[in-house]
């Protein structure tokens, strides 16, 4: 077996193509012979019914006027031209001789019996016909057949062009299964091909979206859809590498240097204790590095989708509002919660309380030195939706650094402590909960809106 031959006859494509005409086939070839016994059968029934038809009609001219009659009656009938070649009426004695109509046959069927095959004599050469025998009151016997060859040839026409008719649905169904099956090799094939690519490494591959509105073209849109998330999901993880990297190299750094710097001879104690001091210091920073990163990988996996149960956003909001009230008025801000009580989303209470929080310790971070510092916290139902915003009138952001908000690392002041990770871990809870969070300019200040489903 070729290797052309191994491919198709595993092809699923092939396969698929080749049953769907196997069906076709089938039911073509099932319609056409029904078609052709009820052909046959009724040009049959017909010819049945002709002479059946025909031997009542000279039974009750008999019936009327005698043998007389009879006589006139079947040289009428075999005189007006109308299948008068095909017909055969003849009236015998009782010795069997002719008396009307013309003998074309061998012998007739005995008197009272159902009407048989028989061969009958046609301009000197034999033909297939039907023959009945009716025994008359006085004795005679009336002969009535048709013959059958123009049925035979009909019926033989007609099964010459359903043979006609299946070869040529088979040629076209064959032709139409190879089509099928390359229709569906080019479509499949243009996403084997893709796939191959980003299996090599090559991220930016896509599928040629196709023009056709069809259930490839929704796959071939599915799959890029797929795609430009791995890519962003593969860059994240290399940014988030780098900067990971970067950013604990420093902090270990120095936390190496003073504890070298400690071990040294003629180290007082009070040195010794200021070094595990920065170095505890250090490593705490790192600690909550680790655990954002860990929140916010845990959020992006979905693994606490299934314990969302219905919340309170209001609730959750004044709890947090509550546990910073202490640390807006150190800074002399002014923090407050406004909005609707009764708005509820479906969520985690932990990872909402989470990231209400994020939003406002950087809110407070950022606003801490803007004389008549305000942060408001407002909770509001919006018709299948619930919407938490944090604003502030602080110094805000500019407008090319917002688009950057929410990306792992980033910071807009260097010199404020942090990690980087705050608005991350809100975008990733966000993503989580299936709600969107923008950034906006509050003129003065920013305000971050959080939207999530009502529920």
């Amino acid at each position: 077996m070729s290797g052309r031959q191994r491919v198709w006859r595993h092809s699923a494509a092939f396969r698929l193509a080749l049953a769907f005409a196997g069906m076709a086939m089938l039911i073509m070839v099932i319609t056409l012979s029904v078609f052709y016994i009820r052909t046959v059968v009724l040009l049959e029934q017909r010819t049945l019914r002709q002479i059946a038809s025909t031997t009542q009609q000279l039974q009750a001219r008999f019936d009327q006027g005698g043998r007389a009659a009879l006589v006139q009656a079947i040289d009428e009938s075999l005189g007006d031209g109308e299948d008068s070649d095909r017909e055969l009426l003849v009236l015998l004695d009782a010795e069997g001789r002719r008396i009307a109509g013309s003998s074309r046959f061998a012998d007739p069927p005995a008197s009272g019996s159902d009407i048989e095959e028989q061969t009958l004599l046609r301009s000197g050469h034999p033909a297939p016909g039907y023959l009945t025998t009716r025994k008359l009151p006085d004795g005679s016997r009336l002969v009535v057949g048709h013959d059958r060859s123009e049925q035979i040839q009909m019926a033989e026409l007609v099964g010459d062009a359903i043979k006609a008719a299946t070869f040529l649905a088979l040629l076209l169904v064959v032709g139409g299964t190879y089509l099928f099956r390359d229709l569906l090799e080019q479509r499949i094939g243009a996403l084997r091909r893709t796939a191959a690519q980003v299996a090599a490494g090559r991220l930016a591959e896509r599928v040629q979206p196709s023009e056709r509105d069809d259930e490839f073209a929704l796959l071939e849109h599915d799959i890029n859809r797929m795609l430009d998330r791995i890519e962003g999901l593969m860059q994240g993880v290399r940014h988030v590498s780098d900067t990971i990297a970067h950013n604990l190299r420093t902090p270990l750094t120095r936390a190496l240097a003073r504890l070298h710097e400690a071990q040294r001879e003629g180290s007082d104690p009070a040195a010794l204790r200021a070094a595990s001091a920065a170095t505890i210091a250090e490593l705490e920073q790192l600690n909550a590095v680790f655990h954002k990163l860990l929140q916010i990988a845990e959020a992006e996996a979905g693994a606490q989708r299934q314990q969302f149960t219905p919340q309170s956003l209001h609730a959750i909001a004044a709890d947090v509002v509550e546990l910073y009230a202490a640390v807006a008025e150190d800074q002399g801000c002014t923090l407050q919660l406004v909005g609707d009580a009764p708005a509820q989303a479906a969520g985690d209470r932990d990872l909402l309380a989470s990231a209400i929080a994020n939003l406002v310790d950087n809110a407070l971070k950022y606003s801490a030195h803007t004389p008549g510092a305000r942060v408001e916290v407002a909770v509001r139902a919006r018709h299948d939706t619930v919407e938490l915003a944090v604003r502030d009138n602080g110094p805000g952001v500019a407008a090319v650094a917002l688009a950057r908000l929410g990306q792992r690392f980033f910071r807009l002041d260097e010199r404020l402590p942090g990690t980087g990770l705050g608005l991350a871990s809100v975008r990733a809870i966000a993503q989580l909960h299936g709600a969107s969070l923008v950034f906006e300019d509050a003129a003065p200040g920013l305000c971050a809106r959080l939207k999530l489903p009502a529920g």
